[in-house]
């Protein structure tokens, strides 16, 4: 059984995922990260500077998006990727098989601005930027109709940039997909931690598969952290299965 975990790289989640950790018992831990995220992840924590040091040599749109990530994180009183290193820390501990399934997330940068056309571009410069610099409250209002309404979002995302969603999302969703199913072939129990955005995508990529496999979103996460539910976590799942 693959277990999807939708997380937000910018909320306190710790508490509300290790507990699913705790129920899923998995053989091995999978998170959305590629070597290169992951040890630049480690070098933020323990070398800031050098951290920053190195982010000066990536693409614009990158380091764009990470500074949303850091200013957002901020707000919420933890470290960007924090949930990422809450998953592997847990599976380390435990002597857990720790799996990196993303594609490298800098040579994506390139290839989507060089295969995106000028209007495009444009687009991106003139609204797509200031998208990403929204305020704590807008996050919160947004995210259980971002849920709700997510197939929609996916498709204004494509209809708006269109190769932003085949590169950043499609692509990097097929890739999982991939190595889940990989995963899935030599542990019984998969848990695999991601944003919360690419849980729809894989989902149904694993649906058309017949992939056994169930989800827990993100706003299901939050309730769980915030003590709203009153049951076990897993009271507060999404469950899709297909045998």
């Amino acid at each position: 059984m693959i277990t999807l975990i939708g997380t937000g790289h910018v909320f306190n989640l710790s508490s509300a995922i290790l507990k699913i950790f705790d129920e899923k018992n998995p053989d091995v831990m999978c998170v959305e990260l590629d070597k290169q995220r992951y040890n630049a992840l480690m070098i933020k924590h323990f070398n800031p500077e050098a951290y920053k040091e190195a982010g000066k040599n990536l693409p614009l749109l990158y380091k764009l998006l990470a500074r949303f990530q850091d200013s957002m994180a901020k707000e919420y009183g933890v470290t960007a990727g924090d949930e990422m290193l809450t998953a592997i820390n847990y599976a380390q501990s435990r002597q857990l098989p720790v799996e990196f399934i993303d594609k490298d997330a800098q040579s994506l940068f390139p290839r989507m601005l060089k295969s995106m056309p000028p209007s495009e571009k444009l687009k991106l410069m003139l609204t797509g930027f200031g998208g990403f610099f929204i305020s704590r409250k807008r996050v919160e209002k947004e995210l259980g109709e971002l849920e709700n309404n997510f197939d929609k979002y996916i498709e204004q995302i494509g209809e708006k940039f269109p190769t932003i969603k085949i590169v950043l999302i499609d692509e990097r969703n097929m890739y999982m997909v991939q190595k889940l199913i990989e995963l899935s072939g030599q542990h019984e129990r998969v848990v695999a931690v991601m944003g919360d955005g690419h849980v729809p995508g894989i989902s149904k990529l694993l649906a058309d598969r017949n992939i056994a496999f169930e989800s827990i979103r993100l706003s299901s996460l939050m309730s769980d952290e915030k003590g709203e539910s009153s049951g076990p976590a897993s009271a507060s799942f999404t469950i899709e299965y297909k045998s």
